[in-house]
Order: C-alpha cells, then sequence, then structure tokens
C-alpha cells in the first residue's frame, strides 16, 4: 500500500520502485521519480509499463520492491474499465455501495453499518442520475450493466463518476479511449476545470497538450519535462539528432583508431622483415642484432598495447553514444492478400434506403455517436441477425477485445487459432514486440495495447486470410508508431474493411472510398 506522502514539493513519489507478475517476470525495476501538481500526461511505448505504474499508485498492485508515497486519496480509471461488462452504471459511478446502503435505509433497515457508508450523501442518487443527465446519459439506469452501453458511453460514465468523487489525486489510464467527438469535447472541458492533481497516461496528443507536465517511462526510467506534450517532444527530437550526430561521429573515431592500429602493424611487419633480412645476411655483430631483435619486440609490444587502448576506448565511447539512440521498436504488420476482386459480392447491410452492398476491396468508414449502435450492427452483422454476410472469410476485431481469454497465454491463443507451427507461432508474435517473456504470460496481465497485438495476430494467422475486417476502434491503446504500421498495412491490404473510429486523423490516412453514417439508432445511410 501506498505509504504516508513525504516530500512537500511532490503529490506521488516513487523511490526505486519495482514489480514482479506473479511467473516471476519483471513489468518494473528501481523506477524513481515524483509527479508535481496540476495535470501531468504520462507516455511511453506499449509495454513500457504505464498501466503497471498507475495500479501501483493507485494501490491496486503492491510494489514488490521500494515504496510509494502519496499526498492523499488517489481515485483511478483503469484501461480495461470496458471489459467488465458485468458492472453496473452505479459502480461505474463509484456510489455502488452508498447507493445500496441508502435503498437498504430506505426499505427499513437501520443497522448502523449503513449510516457509516452513506455519510452526508443522502442525495448521491439525485446527484448520479443529475451527472448522468449532463453527459446525455438521462435514460442510463443505475442498475443497467456496461455490456449494454457502448465502450464510449462506459468510459463517459467512469469520468463522471470520477469527477464527482473529487479526489486529491486521480489516475486516468487511456480516457479517451473509445469517445466519439462530442464526448471528447466534454472531457477536454472536465480537464480543464479538474479539481486536484490529474495523472493521465494517454497515446492522445491532442489530450496531452492539455498537461502542464509530461512524464515519460522509458527503459525502465521515469523523467518529467515541464510542458506539455508538442514541447517535450521537440526536446526529445533534438536530443535524440545530437545522440545520432554523436553516435556516427563516435563510430568515425573507432574506424580511425583501428586503420591507425592496422597500419601500426603493417609498419611493424616491415621493420621486422628488415630485420630479419639484415639478421640474415649478417650486418652486424650477433650480440648487437639479438639486442636490437628485443628492444624492437618490446616497442612493438608497448606500441600495440597504446592502440589496442586507443580502439577499446573508442569502442567503449561509441558504445555508450549509440546507448542514448532510442531504438524504433515498433510492430510489423503484413496483411495477407485475399484475392478480392472487385466484382466480388461481400456483404449487404440494413440501410434506410434499401440494403447497402460491400463489394470488392472497399475501405469503408462506419461513422455515429457514442450509442448510436455501430458495434450492434457489426456484431448482429457477424450473428446473422442484421444485414448478410456473403463470404465466411471474416476476421472481426472488437472494440472490448474481451473475446480473449485472459487465462491462457498469447502463445496458447495463437496456436488454438492458427494450428501452426510453435515456431511459426513464436515468429509471428515477436514482429509484434511480444517477446518470449510476454509470450508465455497470460493475456489478462498484458497492456491494452498488447492485448491488441495478440488480437491482431490472430486475424493474420487465420487461413485462407479474410476477404472483410470488421474493425471496431481499433487504434485504442496503440501508441503512435504502432498506429503508423496499421496504416501501413491497411493501406496494402487487397481485401476490404469496415473501420469504427473516432480518430479523425487514423481515417484520414486510410484512403476511404466510402462513409456509412448512424446519425441516429437503427438508421444507417450512404454518407459518401
Amino acid at each position: 500500500m501506498p505509504k504516508p506522502f513525504s516530500d512537500s514539493n511532490s503529490v506521488v513519489t516513487l523511490t526505486d520502485v519495482g514489480f514482479n507478475w506473479p511467473d516471476g517476470s519483471t513489468a518494473l525495476s528501481g523506477v524513481t521519480g515524483s509527479f508535481g501538481a496540476g495535470r501531468t500526461g504520462l507516455v511511453g511505448v506499449n509495454g513500457a509499463g504505464k498501466s503497471t505504474l498507475l495500479r501501483l499508485m493507485a494501490g491496486e498492485l503492491a510494489a514488490s520492491t521500494g515504496h510509494i508515497s502519496t499526498a492523499g486519496e488517489v481515485a483511478y480509471l483503469p484501461q480495461q474499465l470496458t471489459l467488465d461488462v458485468r458492472a453496473s452504471v452505479a459502480e461505474l459511478l463509484g456510489i455502488a455501495e452508498r447507493l445500496a446502503a441508502l435503498r437498504a435505509i430506505e426499505s427499513g433497515d437501520a443497522a448502523a453499518v449503513h449510516f457509516d457508508v452513506v455519510g452526508d450523501d443522502w442525495d448521491i442518487e439525485d446527484q448520479a442520475r443529475a451527472a448522468l443527465r449532463d453527459i446525455g446519459l438521462g435514460s442510463a439506469g443505475l442498475d443497467r450493466r456496461a455490456g449494454e452501453l457502448s465502450g464510449g458511453e462506459a468510459m463517459l460514465v467512469a469520468l463522471t463518476g470520477l469527477r464527482l468523487k473529487a479526489a486529491p489525486i486521480t489516475l486516468l489510464d487511456e480516457p479517451t479511449n473509445n469517445l466519439d467527438r462530442a464526448a471528447r469535447a466534454g472531457l477536454t472541458r472536465l480537464v480543464d476545470s479538474w479539481p486536484g492533481v490529474l495523472i493521465v497516461a494517454s497515446h492522445d496528443t491532442a489530450l496531452l497538450e492539455q498537461m502542464d507536465s509530461t512524464a515519460e517511462l522509458y527503459g525502465g526510467r521515469l523523467t518529467v519535462f515541464g510542458g506539455p506534450y508538442n514541447r517535450w517532444r521537440a526536446q526529445l527530437d533534438a536530443e535524440q539528432a545530437a545522440a545520432r550526430a554523436a553516435a556516427r561521429a563516435a563510430e568515425q573515431v573507432v574506424k580511425v583508431e583501428k586503420r591507425q592500429r592496422t597500419e601500426a602493424e603493417t609498419r611493424l611487419a616491415r621493420r621486422n622483415r628488415a630485420a630479419q633480412t639484415a639478421y640474415q645476411n649478417k650486418r652486424a655483430a650477433k650480440i648487437v642484432m639479438n639486442q636490437n631483435a628485443s628492444n624492437a619486440q618490446v616497442s612493438a609490444g608497448k606500441l600495440r598495447g597504446h592502440l589496442d587502448g586507443r580502439v577499446r576506448d573508442a569502442k567503449a565511447d561509441s558504445d555508450a553514444a549509440a546507448a542514448r539512440v532510442r531504438r524504433s521498436e515498433q510492430i510489423r504488420v503484413d496483411l495477407p492478400d485475399p484475392g478480392v476482386p472487385s466484382s466480388r459480392r461481400l456483404a449487404e447491410l440494413p440501410g434506410v434506403d434499401g440494403p447497402i452492398v460491400v463489394q470488392g476491396p472497399e475501405r469503408i468508414a462506419l461513422d455515429g455517436p457514442n450509442g448510436v449502435g455501430k458495434t450492434t450492427l457489426l456484431t448482429a452483422l457477424l450473428a446473422g441477425a442484421g444485414g448478410r454476410l456473403l463470404t465466411d472469410r471474416v476476421g472481426y476485431l472488437p472494440q472490448r477485445l474481451d473475446h480473449l481469454d485472459d487465462a491462457v497465454s498469447a502463445f496458447d491463443a495463437l496456436s488454438a487459432v492458427g494450428g501452426s507451427e510453435p515456431q511459426a507461432v513464436r515468429a509471428q508474435l515477436a514482429r509484434f514486440l511480444l517477446d518470449a517473456d510476454r509470450v508465455a504470460r497470460p493475456i489478462g496481465s498484458l497492456s491494452g495495447g498488447e492485448r491488441f497485438r495478440v488480437a491482431l495476430a490472430q486475424l493474420l494467422l487465420t487461413d485462407p486470410p479474410p476477404q472483410l475486417l470488421l474493425l471496431d476502434e481499433p487504434t485504442n491503446n496503440l501508441d503512435l508508431a504502432s498506429v503508423d504500421q496499421l496504416v501501413e498495412a491497411l493501406g496494402g491490404y487487397r481485401g476490404a474493411f469496415i473501420v469504427v473510429s473516432h480518430d479523425d486523423d487514423f481515417l484520414g490516412r486510410l484512403g476511404l472510398t466510402r462513409t456509412l453514417a448512424m446519425p441516429r439508432s437503427g438508421e444507417l445511410v450512404d454518407a459518401s
């Protein structure tokens, strides 16, 4: 559990914090740093440990080493929030316990424990209903399940609950996942007026621009920059440009030192041959020539030692300079060619003005606000309950990723779907930056981005490859480099896809051929 706060200049302090998973694998090691007042964006590549760090700060996980100090109560929005489809709206709002106690009292149960739980919040139900109306979900009953809400609606409800709670410290893990444009605008307003300290882990650059500071978790180190994302990014890019220049210069010094070492060996070899010739021709007394040879050997040894030392020093400097240059780690996605001709009809969707046909290698965006039924349309199409599939080669990437079994490993999940040889499965996972350690861990312990990679790899291992891809919010939890790779992969895909996304930048890079809009529930129109 977090220890009492001790540093007056920070609200969260981490000292040599490490965390190991139950199987012994290390998630974090020796993380030291602090978060100050205001709003801080926490950035880092997928798998860096951001979610694990937030869970440690929230007290959901206990550090294996080191300790964490906090300046008050910590509220937390988990990244995997939408996976718990059984949670009620009251639970998402964080009022379920108080609401249950209030209802018990109203039903005649006067147990003291209920009064302790309610405290002064006798109007908590009215407050909650008013808050739901403010975010456009006034019709969502407090007992309604999260599975009946869209992912964006569930996220909005949970954010509203945290805003109502107004804890001194709030941690948000990828809060813009699944949010439509209107909801993102609402989150922007919430963040601008958020009470207390806010720490946000996100890949959403627009949200990160609202932050006062940027903290990066990279290579097990936590560093904090006093400014928003773009200023931090500019400084990092400048540092990396200088690091690459220094690495090139250091490598050039190594080449020079090696060349001088080689040239010195050539001179020594010539000198040795000349000495051998003089010895054979007996140009001097034997005792003198032997002494000269001995002196030459000592001199050559010293020269070699000196030059070898210079090469070693130059190599050490080069290695140190190279270590400051970050490797570009990103997934390598090559979607297979399903061979879909332009005349091939793949699906019929239930449009307002008649069936909408998906034909050939079309690139279609499905647009509409949260809760209008976009995910429902895709799942109904798959189930044969809405529209009609004209191919059985369909790949589906669901928004919640709740089709993955948290208890099995990534390796087992892919082996079961693809039926490939173990080595081929491992090679596929390695292309998605899932190393030997992560491959063996339960999927439930992976980050959101890593879960996505497992799900996408399942699509790629399908044989024969899908002719139609249904992608529901595919950029959720992905770092910027991985989004770039997904865009590139979809750009080379020769099948059809229907993609649901509220990420306008992502959609703008896909070369869309058509947009289907759902302005209201149950209405689908061609908006191209």
